[in-house]
């Protein structure tokens, strides 16, 4: 009976443990948050292209990170994004593709057109940055 209970908890034990990261990795503490917001901000200045502007070229802060045209080109002939794509939330992301794409600069084996950049930043980072963008609202 003993043997028994002992393999009962070990077995709890076992799914806990396989299911906690599941369930950590889509609540992100209020820490990481705030670090990925700081990354976002203030490192990569993400909002400068994925936030429309308004008369006097200051981000639109209801639309933050809701997409926007560039109003910037390229002086010579190169493949080349018109358009920043709506991030707040990452609509049509999984995390865990999205933390690939900051880690590697790479998603489904392409890099970004620019003026994106290929990020590579640490997993640590990625998924401050993700955990982030995570926790804005998405486009009405």
């Amino acid at each position: 009976m003993k043997r028994l209970s002992l393999v009962c908890v070990l077995s709890a034990l076992m799914l806990i443990a396989w299911v906690s990261p599941v369930a950590t990795a889509s609540q992100a503490s209020p820490v990481k948050v705030q670090r990925g917001k700081y990354l976002v901000v203030e490192v990569a200045h993400c909002g400068d292209c994925h936030t429309p502007m308004n008369e006097k070229g200051e981000p639109v802060t209801g639309k933050w990170m809701q997409g926007a045209a560039l109003t910037f080109k390229p002086t010579v002939a190169m493949p080349w994004s018109d358009a920043a794509p709506d991030i707040a939330g990452l609509p049509g992301w999984s995390a865990q593709d999205a933390v690939s794409f900051f880690m590697t600069g790479r998603h489904n084996g392409q890099g970004p057109k620019p003026p994106m950049p290929e990020y590579h930043v640490n997993r640590s980072d990625a998924e401050a940055m993700v955990a982030y963008l995570k926790s804005l609202a998405p486009a009405k």
